[in-house]
């Protein structure tokens, strides 16, 4: 039995083919297009999904969008009628769109699938839709290791809920609460992206990432006049400081007042404001997500937590709920956005609209490393280079290691594209750029020359998963790079101060891995183990054995503002406009 999940025409399109509750593949529509973030019907990502399988649409039993549009209408109506006559733009600017389109949505649906294969016939059971928490629900809990699990998804909005909390029991998920909007930690998050001068669903991490920078001297103010956090983990936000539920920006005069300044624009410089804005919102988010983590451990008294929805991404607040929250294991879906709706529709169809049976491997999760896209032939490999006049060698993966290890050691930037394609926006040893973490200057290197984007921006360190405890405190395994952790203590050393402008600290060595290393010690882990990864595990064990360190640093290969490379041909175009030093495509190995 074959089930399509299909996420569209909001942000992050995706499509999923399921085979009896087997994930073949799943890939964000971004990746084909070279659109960042691209929001439209995922043909492309449909096609690589049957070309995978060998299988055309018409041999597909169930197709299932990841949210009920109607419900969603109903929302954007009630909540202008709510706010009349306030919001009358947006609402002028939504209804012809609707009225056009969306109200006609299972025949816009149709059609376009009809494009991909026009034997294809929507006979009234074949086309499903899901919820969009359900989905997301679905997505955490259903691949997880657990057979029983507390399911808390936390996002912008789906069609009304924006946190919902269900129970996972074998091949069941039971709904118990949920919050709807305009609370929203998501949309409350997202107002200070805009804030802040960055894209809204799309640069969160980027506050994320300047937080460590600030301190988070307005977390009080906004605890105070924002979001009020009961005992229990429920939340309101006070709606008169967001325009957000019917305007065309986020927030409104108000919130300018609150904090005395109008919004960053987005190439203006960034200040210590903005960094201590940036700090003040993370500390709140992370003081909301572990009132309610804490709250539903105490209640349900169960070990086991999955999470979904775009906050789960938020791996900072996700290592602050491992440590503190009580619960004693967690599992975050990888492709945590609304790209992962495609894989928990189709889950939720198969498991719960047609009562399939659930076997869980204890310990082992189902995402097959979220390694999920397509791969390429040595022969396609071979000819991209080719086509493209480039002077490259093949060697056998042990000298493949071996020479990557060397030429990180020696400084050089890597370029790493091998076998499938990661699901999700973390790039996990097949779509990296890998250097060496040892390297003070490193971060800047790769951030000014390579990746062209902010300086503050932090990497992430991919390290040996039996060797992860001798660095990081985090204490569990992080196969996806969704939780951080700290740098332990012996590993530290102490930066020197510059209160003048924080951004100076960025090449100081702050421990003796300074380019993983961020301003507060923290550093975002990936555990790379042998079952999981082979190939990426030993090409860091190689490393491993020249220089005795036990990770590398691991970026997503691309540059800013483009999404992750997916063909031979992408990788090579994103090595000759950057200053990456080496390309090691397959097991071909290409040089400046």
């Amino acid at each position: 039995m074959y089930i399509l999940g299909i996420s569209a025409y909001y942000h992050d399109s995706a499509a999923c083919l399921i085979q009896d509750g087997n994930i073949l593949s799943a890939a964000q529509e971004e990746r084909f297009t070279r659109i960042k973030n691209d929001a439209a019907f995922p043909q492309k990502s449909i096609k690589y999904c049957l070309e995978q399988a060998g299988i055309t649409l018409n041999q597909v039993d169930h197709i299932v969008y990841y949210e009920k549009p109607f419900l969603k209408f109903e929302r954007l109506l009630e909540t202008h009628l709510a706010f009349a006559p306030f919001g009358i733009k947006s609402f002028l600017k939504a209804m012809p769109l609707w009225l056009k389109e969306k109200l006609y949505f299972k025949k816009m649906l149709t059609k376009a699938l009809q494009q991909i294969d026009p034997e294809w016939k929507n006979n009234n059971h074949n086309l499903l839709f899901t919820e969009h928490h359900q989905s997301h629900a679905a997505s955490a809990f259903y691949p997880s290791p657990f057979d029983k699990a507390i399911i808390l998804t936390v996002d912008g909005v789906g069609e009304w809920a924006t946190t919902s909390v269900s129970k996972g029991n074998g091949s069941v998920i039971e709904s118990i609460s949920h919050i709807n909007f305009p609370h929203s930690i998501g949309l409350l998050y997202s107002a200070f992206t805009y804030y802040l001068g960055f894209k809204v669903n799309c640069d969160e991490y980027k506050v994320m990432g300047l937080a460590p920078y600030g301190k988070p001297a307005y977390t009080d103010l906004i605890l105070k006049e924002l979001i009020d956090v009961k005992e229990d983990g429920s939340f309101r936000l006070n709606m008169k400081y967001f325009t957000y539920a019917t305007g065309l920006t986020m927030t409104g005069n108000k919130f300018d007042q609150l904090f005395k300044k109008p919004p960053r624009q987005p190439k203006a410089e960034l200040t210590a404001f903005h960094m201590d804005m940036a700090a003040s919102i993370q500390q709140a988010t992370e003081y909301a997500m572990l009132k309610l983590t804490t709250s539903l451990y105490l209640q349900y008294q169960e070990d086991n937590l999955c999470l979904a929805g775009g906050v789960a991404l938020n791996c900072v607040a996700n290592g602050k709920i491992l440590k503190q929250s009580g619960f004693k294991n967690i599992w975050i879906q990888p492709a945590a956005g609304d790209a992962g709706g495609a894989l928990g529709a189709a889950l939720a169809v198969y498991y719960e609209h047609l009562n399939q049976q659930r076997i869980v491997e204890p310990g082992n999760d189902s995402m097959h490393n979220a390694l999920l896209g397509p791969e390429y032939s040595d022969a396609e490999i071979r000819e991209a280079l080719t086509n493209h006049n480039l002077k490259f060698e093949e060697l056998a993966d042990d000298e493949l290691y071996k020479v990557i290890a060397q030429e990180i050691a020696a400084g050089k930037v890597i370029g790493r594209f091998k076998g499938r394609m990661e699901f999700g926006p973390r790039a996990l040893g097949a779509r990296s750029i890998i250097a060496d973490p040892r390297n003070s200057t490193m971060q800047s290197v790769l951030n000014n020359k390579i990746k062209f984007r902010e300086s503050f921006r932090p990497f992430a360190p991919a390290v040996l998963e039996q060797h992860a405890d001798e660095y990081f405190d985090l204490g569990a395994p992080s196969p996806y790079m969704l939780l951080v952790g700290k740098v332990r203590e012996e590993k530290r050393k102490s930066p020197i101060e510059d209160q003048q402008d924080p951004l100076k600290k960025i090449n100081q060595e702050r421990s003796v891995v300074p380019a993983i290393t961020h301003l507060d010690y923290s550093a975002r882990l990936q555990t790379v183990n042998q079952n999981q990864h082979p190939d990426f595990y030993k090409l860091i064990d190689a490393f491993y054995q020249l220089t005795t360190c036990p990770m590398v640093i691991n970026t997503s290969f691309n540059r800013m503002d483009e999404p992750i490379v997916c063909t031979p041909e992408d990788a090579i175009l994103c090595f000759q406009n950057t200053q990456i030093d080496v390309l090691a495509i397959g097991n071909f190995l290409v040089k400046k």
